[in-house]
């Protein structure tokens, strides 16, 4: 599955006691250690027991303090959500947990990636959380029909998804974003180049002071963009900054999964001539009666159907 919702696994030794232990926010993993957060919002650099899985921002974990400003982590706490993608390899890795909102920002420039929107939407919908789609750098198109990010637009709010145009260079749609993420645990996603950093400066006006702060926790010197991080927001809530991708895969997934992961299709599932129809070349297929008809664009359908090959192929 590429997303989930998981509980942590154990690792804690029979008999060991628990009673320093304390509940922390991740805020980054560089690898070899994790910025822990403690509830007076102290930084500590903290390593994992090898008995855990992979631990990501938004995790909560139980953590032991072993110096001023070090500790062990020794469990996962439950997570609500987890996005995860697939790696080079083909293994399914996560890239943040305890989200409530992934927000797809996407661009005239580089070139608009309906596809690649697509499966970040599927990722969403699979992950219970809940997306928005933003179409940034505004100011680069006109917002009129002809247009790939226009059209976009209004393909995604006519499905029934939350959309916002943002331009970081003249701040506009700025207040709009910010409004959205009051309270709420956020992750940005998105492709190299559609201004993700942009938009969060904007969010985040003591932003260097914020990452000012990571680094010397980390003792790893500056930090990067290159390092999922997550990034407390100043009217309330948080926002995890992923590094921008080429290309997002979801990995191993069901025919079904998919099919459940494109909103639209929900009133037709189930309604085909053969129970396991995967809604590719099928007789009887209601999904394909439904882009006929309308209700579900030749687009989308074609989205899904190029997502089951590559899952099928393996890419």
């Amino acid at each position: 599955m590429p997303v989930a919702a998981g509980k942590s696994t154990g690792g804690d030794r029979a008999g060991e006691a628990p009673s320093h232990r304390r509940s922390g926010l991740v805020i980054v993993n560089y690898g070899k250690s994790v910025l822990v957060e403690d509830g007076a919002g102290c930084l500590h650099r903290c390593v994992a027991r090898r008995s855990l899985r992979q631990i990501v921002s938004g995790d909560r974990v139980a953590w032991e303090p072993v110096g001023a400003q070090e500790g062990v982590i020794h469990a996962i706490e439950p997570r609500h959500t987890v996005l995860q993608r697939a790696d080079d390899a083909n293994r399914t890795r996560a890239l943040a947990a305890n989200i409530d909102q992934i927000l797809i920002v996407a661009a005239p420039q580089p070139v608009h990636d309906a596809f690649l929107i697509d499966r970040y939407l599927v990722a969403a919908e699979l992950a219970g959380a809940t997306p928005l789609v933003i179409v940034n750098k505004s100011d680069l198109f006109d917002p009129q029909p002809g247009t790939a990010p226009a059209n976009g637009a209004r393909e995604y709010a006519t499905i029934g998804y939350g959309t916002l145009l943002t331009s970081a260079r003249e701040n506009t749609g700025i207040a709009d974003l910010a409004q959205v993420l009051v309270n709420k645990t956020s992750i940005l996603v998105g492709q190299s180049g559609v201004g993700k950093s942009s938009l969060i400066k904007r969010l985040l006006p003591d932003l260097d002071i914020q990452i000012g702060k990571l680094s010397d926790a980390s003792g790893q010197g500056r930090h990067t963009t290159t390092t999922t991080t997550l990034y407390h927001l100043p009217q309330g809530g948080d926002l995890i900054d992923s590094p921008g991708v080429r290309d997002f895969k979801l990995g191993e997934t069901t025919a079904a999964d998919l099919a459940r992961g494109f909103r639209e299709f929900r009133p037709y599932l189930g309604l085909c001539r053969f129970q396991d129809c995967r809604h590719l070349s099928e007789p009887g297929c209601a999904v394909k009666e439904a882009m006929r008809e309308g209700a579900v664009s030749e687009r989308r359908l074609a989205s899904y159907r190029d997502l089951v090959n590559r899952n099928a192929a393996g890419s």
